[in-house]
């Protein structure tokens, strides 16, 4: 396979939101070119992971430029999983949104699809000041995505997105201004192992660093996300769970190992950075009483689980990490899209308002409760291995104050996914006194059957198949990778290989 089909991954996209933009308002065939483009990515990411699979790296330069000018895209295991997640997601959940019938806005798809082409284009790109502009380019249809339909407080919750996540490129371009300064090229594989012999260029990789936490939403640089994510529209939410901070994840990961060469003085930072957003995620999940802001909370610690996988910087730890932000991803996105749905048909996704779905919609229990137990680190599910595996990467380097705070969080995990099942799946049926009709439906419904808003009559809604497959195929996935992870584990490990030797790739990137 060549090199040159990997500028496809963010071509692809950007063309292909023109065309839903020129067909205008004919929707059937707007979804037909979104979803048949992004499953082309998936397949063209299924492609690269098989041809990377044995530690290889494909190259491409842009432009016909020498090499260290020319723009560079590379693909290795690491890159090629995250490609063939991502686009699983995006396919996903644009199916989601055709469902709640958020695609109504002739702009949603054409959005949704920049968004997806600058994330591919963030992974693929060996290029600092590239991936600046790849970053941009998702920033802002993502801002017009939480914004595109909802009032007042939705706009609050995008003027807050756009002003930090602005600032973060602010102090991106910061960093890459001195970098560039001190030693003249932006291309990350000339850079490799530069920090480890001069400390300006330590510093300038530190605030890419730090930019990149930001917009990962790791402790303290959290605030905006759980104060934003959960006013987005549910299929929004879910999307931005699984692109936009995963391509901080993966910066993060990606100039640690070639720009530091993983040097181990300053793993000590990454460690109680990690512990610390754990717990604080945790913490603040357990005392939210929405399921989406539980949800949000644990998007921030859960990313203190892959950084931990960073800290320990040994082939155990990098190959947990890759496997734990892969299957972390399909199940956060379950989880988001099981509340979606139950918002988008009973207009409310409060602990307080609704209840005792369990027996009315037993697929949206199912899918729930794998991806639940599955995020609570439960057998046989891919959250068990992924935690297994880390845990037993972090007591090989004797970290046992880690592995201690990682049970606990696992633990409050647990807990806040029963706060879940006790307010929304447990107990007697109660629905909200006005619960809308799903988006496609016809008539009014009320919400409960009898005067006092619980029960069931027949005007009540349930929750319509096109809006639980979604969540169930990636429920599934998790249940697949939990019984089925050998795959997985090979591929990542020969992630963490290549992460932790950088040879292969900074030669195929610099052509050296």
């Amino acid at each position: 396979m060549s090199g040159t089909l990997l500028p496809l991954a963010v071509a692809g996209p950007l063309v292909a939101a023109g065309l839903t933009l020129a067909v205008g308002q004919r929707r059937v065939l707007s979804r037909v070119i979104a979803l048949a483009m992004t499953a082309a990515i998936l397949l063209l990411s299924a492609l690269l992971l098989a041809h990377t699979s044995d530690g290889s790296v494909l190259t491409a330069d842009l432009g016909g430029w020498p090499a260290g000018i020319a723009i560079v895209f590379a693909a290795d295991t690491f890159s090629a999983l995250m490609l063939t997640v991502t686009s699983l997601l995006t396919l996903v959940c644009l199916a989601f949104a055709m469902a709640a019938d958020d695609d109504r806005h002739p702009l949603y798809l054409p959005l949704g699809l920049v968004l997806s082409a600058g994330v591919y284009g963030a992974f693929l790109t060996a290029d600092l000041f590239n991936l600046f502009v790849l970053i941009e380019v998702m920033l802002v249809p993502s801002y017009a995505l939480l914004t595109l339909t909802g009032g007042r407080r939705r706009v609050a919750a995008g003027r807050l997105y756009l002003t930090f996540n602005l600032m973060a490129s602010t102090v991106f371009l910061g960093g890459l201004a001195m970098l560039y300064g001190v030693t003249g090229t932006v291309n990350l594989g000339e850079l490799a192992g530069a920090a480890n012999g001069s400390p300006l260029v330590a510093l300038a990789g530190a605030v890419i660093l730090v930019s990149m936490a930001a917009k990962a939403a790791v402790v303290p640089l959290h605030g905006w996300l759980p104060r934003t994510y959960p006013d987005a529209s549910p299929a929004v939410t879910a999307l931005f769970s699984g692109l936009l901070t995963k391509v901080g994840v993966y910066v993060i990961i990606r100039v640690y190992a070639v720009l530091y060469d993983g040097d181990p003085q300053y793993l000590w930072v990454i460690l109680i950075a990690a512990l610390v957003t754990m717990v604080v995620g945790v913490l603040g999940a357990v005392g939210e009483k929405s399921m989406r802001s539980i949800l949000a909370f644990h998007m921030v610690s859960q990313i203190g689980y892959i950084l931990l996988g960073l800290a320990l910087f040994t082939t155990a730890g990098l190959a947990a990490a890759v496997f734990y932000l892969i299957q972390y991803v399909l199940v956060k996105a379950a989880l988001l899209l099981c509340a979606g749905a139950v918002e988008v048909t009973y207009g409310t996704g409060r602990l307080d308002r609704i209840g005792g779905l369990a027996r009315r919609e037993p697929l949206l229990t199912a899918a729930f409760l794998t991806a639940a137990l599955s995020l609570a680190g439960l057998p046989p599910l891919s959250g068990f291995i992924a935690k297994l595996t880390l845990l037993r990467a972090t007591a090989l380097e004797s970290e046992y104050l880690a592995v201690g705070i990682a049970v606990a969080v696992s633990l409050l995990t647990l807990l806040s996914m029963i706060k879940i099942w006790s307010g929304v799946f447990a107990g007697n049926l109660t629905l909200p006194s006005r619960a809308p009709t799903p988006a496609g439906g016809s008539g009014s419904s009320t919400g409960g059957g009898g005067p006092d808003g619980t029960g069931e009559s027949a005007a009540t809604p349930r929750i319509r198949t096109t809006l639980l497959l979604p969540a169930v195929l990636l429920a599934a996935f998790s249940l697949g990778l939990g019984i089925g992870a050998e795959a997985l584990l090979i591929s990542a490990e020969t992630a963490a290989e290549g992460l932790i030797d950088t040879t292969t790739w900074v030669s195929e990137v610099t052509g050296r």
